[in-house]
């Protein structure tokens, strides 16, 4: 009974500790003008001055509005001053948008006029205060339905983002090594801290991990073998031109990241699945542990693919539009936009599918050696 209440006890004491950084944290950020460089300012009135209709050649119709926007300097020099600013905002809202009171800007600030008037122009809007707070909320999320396991996976995705920074800052720093030879390692450990320290170290993890790897290792190397088979044609590699390392590179080394997320889930839900049959009748035979695995993949399999397909496909859809409404045709807007998106959701769909044989025979090959050892 003591134990648990101790339990409970950390258990609030935790929630409390949450909240205490929460609140502290979203204060911090609303109040940091001061740690910035940039002169910010905070609009405190808007007045709308003008408007006028425009058309453009292929006939799509907007609405121009011209604002007055005036803020308070909140850093800097000129901390305390007003400052008059002005912004043309669309209806579409398609490259820009409406500033209100409240909004916090960077700024940039020119000479006071004549008649000591401060004026500017506005660079962008200071949106980590939106950020931390969605932020917090996924936090919370975590913690509340995931429990310890939330808290663990929380802990993983920190570290995860430090290994992706670190192999991307040693690729870039660094002539010898290579784009996907720094993915592969941080997949490898991305993979392993992430399961063993959300599932623990027990056989079903390490079935989980080395089916993880060995699925996306292989999709990696049937994706290589196509678009070298097919010299990568249909592939719009465009929305890269502006990167001065190998197209094809990044594109394999996207592939080799964006496809283990999936795989791992695939990995993990098999692996714990066939450890829990066997958990529930040891005698259970190495075929019906086969069949029920199939089972499951199956019933997981439609659900995964098109997770990949939507995520991928989702990030066009503001180009797709774009294009639509400017008159492109059909068959360029498709091939420019969704070319790359296609082929990693396609290849995310070959990863998982590997994943479900891989992810059976490794999970039963560690049952049989459990159940060789008992």
């Amino acid at each position: 009974m003591n134990r648990k209440k101790q339990i409970n006890l950390k258990k609030w004491l935790l929630y409390i500790a949450l909240i205490v950084l929460c609140i502290t944290s979203i204060y911090f950020v609303h109040h940091n003008e001061n740690y910035y460089n940039r002169p910010i300012a905070e609009v405190t009135d808007v007045k709308v001055t003008g408007t006028r209709d425009i058309t453009d050649p292929n006939g799509n119709k907007d609405r121009l509005h011209e604002q007055e926007v005036h803020a308070t300097v909140k850093n800097g020099p000129e901390k305390g001053k007003e400052i008059l600013l002005s912004n043309t905002f669309s209806t579409s809202k398609a490259y820009d948008q409406e500033y209100k009171p409240g909004n916090d800007l960077f700024v940039s600030i020119n000479e006071p006029d004549g008649q000591g008037q401060l004026k500017g122009s506005i660079d962008d809007v200071k949106r980590d205060t939106s950020l931390i707070i969605i932020a917090w909320v996924f936090i919370f999320l975590m913690v509340l339905v995931g429990k310890r396991q939330g808290f663990y996976s929380l802990g993983t995705l920190c570290i995860n983002a430090v290994i992706l920074s670190f192999a991307l800052d040693a690729y870039l720093s660094n002539d010898r090594i290579g784009l996907l030879a720094a993915c592969g390692l941080a997949v490898v450990l991305f993979s392993s801290i992430s399961l063993l320290l959300v599932n623990g170290f027990n056989r079903k993890t390490y079935a989980a991990v080395i089916s993880t790897l060995v699925a996306t290792f292989v999709t990696l190397v049937i994706s290589f073998i196509v678009i070298k088979s097919t010299a990568a044609n249909g592939l719009r590699y465009e929305e890269m031109q502006f990167l001065t390392r190998p197209t094809e590179t990044v594109f394999m080394a996207g592939i080799l990241v964006g496809c283990l997320g999936a795989i791992m889930d695939v990995a993990i839900t098999l692996s714990s699945s066939i450890f829990t049959l066997y958990e529930k009748d040891p005698s259970i035979s190495t075929k019906v542990l086969k069949e029920a695995g199939l089972e499951i993949g199956r019933d997981i399999m439609g659900t995964m693919t098109n997770i990949m397909f939507f995520v991928y496909i989702s990030g066009a859809m503001p180009m797709l539009i774009l294009y639509f409404k400017n008159a492109s045709p059909l068959g360029f807007t498709l091939s420019m936009n969704l070319s790359l998106e296609l082929a990693r959701a396609l290849t995310g769909g070959i990863g998982i599918v590997l994943a479900i044989p891989i992810g059976i025979a490794v999970s039963i090959y560690f049952v049989n050696k459990r159940r060789a050892v008992s």
